[in-house]
């Protein structure tokens, strides 16, 4: 009987440590050091997760050993397929053993014996002591180690929450009567992870049948004549092969390791040796979990109470640079004579940095406490403005002849923010300017690009905290103009210092790696551009989505009535669990479904398209979720974001954000509008002009990353293709199928336009077979069909991969540059990873390049002309306008124009254009 007083938990390392690692896998934490430090977060982030929810009184982390187990010796074969670790895990595990040993957690690893097995002899001594035991690991061969007095606890993933397996779920999940019958279940399944054979032709919906009936292989084999045909044939032919399976996923309980009550104890953290690696690793947040705020007292707010062995501050600090260690003077500018000494003084400066303090992060529904100005390191001036708006006006009045003076280079972190909070308070910045933000997505695409960041990067300085200021984030946090005027200019004299620092640190690396024609070209003129475009926003007709989200809510309602009629039950259709229960138990349309880690069946989109043509059920559960999708996140949500001040909506554009320089959008995201299905084009319907004087003009690349395939491959037939002016989806199947153009069928073009885009993305034959639903040998057969009509593409893709395992990077025709850490990974996962991103990076990111030019130059066209029309909207490749119904002609023309002569390639740039009343009709 245990004691619930009594709570150990066991952690199995490696287990948690993968899940995390790959759960960063797309977008990896990288610290300023340029340590990947997924897998520590993500194990670190468990851990506290378990100590704080749980409170445990006993608690140990057992790692596998580095060597070969018992059950390499039983089977030489015996994980021989796994791939290799990757090196960030293998990098990750010496600060993971510091952590728990400042942690006060005891560390398990033996000889010979895994993890499983030593957490499983553990649970079992420790049951035997009255300890309710807590297995934390998302691995289902822990399974067969549940007791009363011992469950699986599996911590969150991927938006599950924890969960706690006991003898009732185990019973559940695995159709078995006792938790020690997963055994025989698992020699019969097999595991091709671990490279456990089991019996051919058994899968995991066939052993439990098959145990939940016979109980044991055992069993099974008494009864081996109940059984016939193939599975018969299998299970006494492999025999030997399941005695074998058994003994490998059995979990060994009598490894030499004591359990000592003591050595197990849950002890507060020894801050001293804890804070070093947190300080190392950047885990700032993480920090103030651990040991409170700041400014909260020793221990005050902490995880672990007023008992916390605190033995050194809890400011977090890493060993950079602070205010207080600086020599700085910032000078507070309130007095007319002050504002008129400053204005002279930035007049005479060939740069200096501007900074504004607001009450919040969104322009539109804030407003401006105060500017900062920097032209010297460390100097700083700060202009506080009052609350009256036309008060405030005419203090930024006073300084518009220096931010309109085209000779002073403007230095700013997030410049565009402060062009369009300036351009609110009647003053239009001009260029030239220097985005600190902009200019390290640049040079590290695929880091942080937040000031503090930059500053703990390049100067090992940390500034102070917005939090430290105003509080955390949440309802009672504090708003600048609160504050009182001296604190306030402490801390925006910091920003604008700093960042006027960061500039040459930046421009250095820039230079360094070529980069200053790309930045000062494209990237800087972009910044007004896309600031004009987020001023101008964009009419939205928000009675006619209204009348639209009727009309989908009346369908979503009837799609609903029908797929419960389907399914001859009620049940909850936008429950993925209720979903995955009726498709596949009580409708069983398929019987190889697949679970996802949770124990539920898998019914997202990918899994459920292959499935559309087995019951009508399936299609109406995908419209019934496309539509819920475009309700909620489109149709019901875009008129909120309309602003009342303006009557239209206005995004946001985001230079630093994607790695591979494509522009994305926020607030709302409008690169995500579905608008190829049928419902979904009704969006574009809603995107209109202000009146009838107006024309909503749409310019699209046509193919662009398909023409930059052709221009960097030189591959002959792919340049004459574009050079004809052929139909490339045509002509591409013509070559896959080795027929003539005429005789090419639709099905035939659909396969080929799939292969055409999938190869910029390093599509496999497996993930073509997926994308067009066919078996995977005809997917690999179109693959080397396409690429011996295409042999310079093969040719091209090979040689971007072997530069980039030389070089660890590869970069655009114009130098940007896309970082592949894992490109030598030995894990051939990770590596596949990195290899698709080497062929797409210098494709998607040139097709990115090309754009922004286009809409530079289109801009610049715009002013020279004194156009009235206005660029409104950038979204993949496509560029579209607000145009007067009187300028149409000229702003084609120039729209063209810049767009097809943006850059010169082998192939010719082309341009669909078209004109309305709105998005849809112009496009």
């Amino acid at each position: 009987m245990s004691d619930n007083s009594k709570k150990l938990f066991l952690l199995d390392a490696y287990a948690l440590i993968f899940r995390a690692y790959y759960a960063f896998i797309r977008n990896p934490r990288v610290n300023s050091k340029g340590l990947n430090t997924s897998a520590i977060f993500g194990f670190t982030n468990s851990l506290l997760e378990v100590l704080n929810k749980e409170n445990p009184t006993h608690i140990a982390v057992a790692f596998d050993p580095s060597g070969p187990t018992f059950r390499n010796e039983m089977y030489k074969e015996y994980k021989a397929n796994r791939e290799a670790t990757p090196e960030d895990i293998k990098k990750a595990v010496p600060y993971i053993k510091q952590i728990l040993e400042a942690f006060n957690i005891n560390v398990i690893q033996k000889d010979g014996f895994e993890a499983d097995d030593v957490v499983g002899t553990l649970s079992r001594k420790a049951g035997d002591a009255g300890f309710k035991t807590f297995m934390v690991t998302p691995d289902k061969d822990y399974a067969q180690l549940v007791t009363d007095n011992t469950v699986m606890y599996k911590p969150k993933s991927a938006g599950n929450d924890i969960e706690r397996w006991g003898i009732p779920e185990i019973q559940k999940k695995f159709s078995v009567e006792k938790p020690e019958q997963v055994i025989d279940l698992l020699a019969l399944w097999g595991d091709s992870a671990d490279n456990i054979p089991g019996c051919p032709g058994i899968g995991e919906k066939r052993a439990k049948d098959i145990i939940g009936k016979y109980g044991s292989i055992d069993n099974v084999y008494k009864h081996i004549d109940e059984f016939s045909g193939k599975q018969k044939e299998n299970l006494i032919n492999y025999k030997d092969q399941v005695e074998l399976s058994r003994k490998l996923v059995t979990i060994e309980t009598e490894v030499p390791v004591d359990f000592e009550e003591r050595m197990f104890l849950h002890e507060p953290p020894d801050l001293e040796k804890l804070k070093p690696v947190f300080e190392e690793l950047e885990f700032k947040t993480l920090w103030e979990k651990i040991a409170g705020k700041p400014d909260s007292g020793p221990t005050q707010g902490s995880l672990f109470g007023d008992d916390s062995k605190e033995q050194t501050n809890t400011q977090f600090n890493t060993g950079n640079k602070k205010l207080e260690d600086t020599e700085h003077q910032y000078f507070l500018v309130d007095s007319q004579q002050a504002l008129d000494s400053l204005a002279a003084d930035l007049s005479v400066q060939k740069e200096f940095c501007i900074d504004t303090e607001t009450s919040g992060l969104d322009v539109w529904n804030n407003e401006l406490v105060g500017l900062s100005f920097s032209f010297k390191e460390g100097e700083a001036f700060y202009v506080p403005v009052p609350e009256d708006k036309k008060e405030s006006e005419k203090i930024v009045k006073r300084f518009e002849a220096v931010l309109t003076d085209s000779k002073i280079l403007k230095v700013g972190q997030n410049l565009k923010y402060d062009y369009l909070m300036l351009k609110r308070y009647g003053v239009e910045m001009e260029g030239p300017f220097f985005d600190t933000m902009v200019a390290h997505h640049l040079v590290q695409p695929g880091l942080k690009h937040n000031m503090d960041f930059l500053a703990e990067t390049y100067l090992n300085y940390t500034p102070v905290s917005i939090t430290e200021l105003i509080g955390p984030k949440g309802k009672k946090q504090g708003n600048m103009r609160d504050i009182e005027k001296e604190k306030v200019k402490e801390y925006a004299g910091e920003d604008a210092d700093i960042t006027l620092q960061l500039k040459e640190p930046l421009l250095k690396e820039m230079k360094e790696l070529k980069m200053t024609s790309l930045f000062e070209k494209t990237e800087m003129p972009l910044l007004k551009v896309l600031a004009d475009m987020e001023f101008t926003g964009v009419v939205l007709d928000s009675k006619a989505l209204g009348d639209y989200a009727k009309k989908l809510q009346n369908r979503i309602e009837s799609l609903e009535k029908e797929i419960i009629d389907d399914a001859g039950m009620e049940f909850n259709v936008a429950s993925p669990r209720q979903v995955g229960e009726v498709l596949f138990e009580k409708l069983k349309i398929d019987d190889k479904a697949k679970k996802t880690k949770s124990g539920q069946y898998s019914t997202n989109e990918e899994t459920l398209q292959k499935l559309k043509d087995k019951h009508p059920i399936v299609e109406k559960i995908l419209d019934f979720r496309g539509f819920k999708k475009l309700l909620n996140t489109y149709v019901e949500a875009l008129p909120k974001l309309v602003n009342k001040e303006t009557g239209r909506l206005h995004t946001s554009f985001n230079q630093a954000v994607v790695v591979t320089g494509r522009l994305s959008s926020s607030n709302p995201n409008l690169q995500n509008i579905p608008i190829r299905e049928e419902e979904g084009r009704e969006m574009r319907k809603a995107f209109v002009v202000t009146d009838d004087k107006h024309a909503f003009l749409s310019a699209d690349y046509s193919q662009v990353e398909l023409r930059l395939m052709a221009h960097l491959s030189e591959d002959k037939h792919l340049l004459d293709a574009f050079n004809r002016g052929e139909d490339i989806h045509a002509a591409t199947a013509a070559k896959i199928f080795n027929v003539s153009q005429d005789d090419v069928t639709d099905d035939m073009r659909r396969k080929a336009k799939t292969a055409n885009f999938g190869i910029i993305y390093g599509i496999s034959a497996f993930g073509l077979s997926e994308r067009l639903n066919i078996p995977r040998g005809e997917a690999k057969s179109i693959i080397d069909g396409y690429f011996e009509s295409f042999p310079g593409v093969k040719k091209y893709m090979d040689k971007v991969i072997a530069q980039a395992r030389d070089e660890g990077y590869v970069e655009t025709m114009f130098g940007r540059r896309r970082y592949l850490p894992d490109i030598n990974s030995r894990n051939g996962v990770v590596r596949g990873v990195a290899e698709r991103n080497a062929i797409n990076a210098p494709i998607q990111g040139a097709a990115a390049d090309i754009i922004k030019m286009a809409m530079v130059g289109v801009a610049r066209a715009f002013e020279e002309k004194e156009l009235k029309s206005k660029m409104v909207l950038q979204v993949h490749d496509e560029l579209n306008f607000e145009v007067n119904k009187d300028e149409v002609e000229v702003v084609k023309e120039i729209v063209k124009k810049e767009m097809e002569s943006a850059v010169s390639l082998k192939v010719p740039l082309e341009v669909d254009m078209g004109v309305g009343s709105n998005w849809l009709e112009a496009h």
